[in-house]
């Protein structure tokens, strides 16, 4: 479980990491370098899922290391099967990162949403529903190894 304690903010306690694949972990459907050993650090406190249509084909032999959960979704209507994804695992307990059109519902049910900005770009409303937005995805996995710059970045 990673604990975030905000001041003037509801206490997360989150149990699951849910993550978009490409163009948030992925380019190209090729693994982004630098991630690998953070979601293997990061899985030993939190569960982690990765949500992706797939589209290069690639998702299962390059995240074949990693102890994570992969979901292959139908790709009609991605952004509501990832917010259903987040339901079910309770919203709360529920830290998500992304970056397309299709992250939108998932980063606003989250307990906490993280926006990667990387060269994909990111969808605007996304960023909306966003709580913090980082420049990649290896910031966005520190941030979780460090809760306390999640505070400094959230404190009002």
């Amino acid at each position: 479980m990673i604990t975030i304690e905000t001041p003037g903010m509801k206490k997360l306690e989150a149990e699951h990491l849910v993550l978009d694949y490409n163009g948030t972990l992925a380019i190209d459907g090729k693994i982004i370098p630098g991630t690998k050993p953070l979601l293997e650090m990061l899985s030993s406190q939190i569960n982690i899922h990765i949500l992706t249509a797939d589209t290069f084909g690639t998702s299962k032999l390059e995240l074949a290391e990693i102890n994570c959960e992969l979901e292959i979704i139908d790709k009609d209507m991605q952004d509501v099967h990832k917010e259903i994804y987040v339901d079910q695992l309770v919203q709360e307990k529920v830290i998500a990162i992304g970056n397309g059109a299709n992250d939108a519902l998932m980063l606003a049910a989250a307990g906490l949403g993280i926006l990667v900005i990387q060269k994909e770009g990111a969808s605007v409303k996304t960023l909306m529903n966003a709580d913090i937005v980082c420049n990649s995805i290896v910031d966005a996995l520190e941030l979780l190894t460090n809760p306390l710059r999640i505070v400094a970045t959230l404190r009002k």
